[in-house]
């Protein structure tokens, strides 16, 4: 997906969910596809129950890193969790920035479809 199709398909999401797309609401929307439990989700996360209760209803923010390991073990975005993850950190701070995230060149993106657990 190349930079303005990820920007035009955040754009639809946040005019179908009425706000911005979190990264909360992103896994959220992830474990109702799947049909999971919040206890069985979290302890595929390796968090308690209540923890990811606070991160999908947008109380606690999860940390860049985190949110690389959540995408891996999820098969999703690692850059799209990490953006979404800045982006929470940004909005606390009041501070009124985009994030948009790519990888360096010459680096080595993670591997996205390889589960953890």
């Amino acid at each position: 997906m190349t930079t303005n199709q990820s920007t035009e398909a955040l754009e639809y999401l946040d005019n179908l969910l009425g706000t911005p797309l979190t990264l909360g609401r992103a896994i959220h929307a992830i474990r109702m596809c799947e049909e999971i439990s919040q206890v069985n989700f979290a302890n595929k996360l390796g968090i308690s129950r209540q923890h990811l209760c606070d991160i999908e209803h947008d109380r606690k923010i999860v940390s860049p890193k985190l949110a690389a390991q959540y995408a891996t073990i999820l098969g999703q975005s690692v850059s799209q969790f990490i953006r979404l993850s800045l982006q929470a950190i940004l909005d606390r701070d009041n501070l009124d920035v985009a994030v948009d995230v790519h990888f360096r060149q010459g680096s080595q993106q993670i591997n996205t479809t390889t589960a953890m657990i």
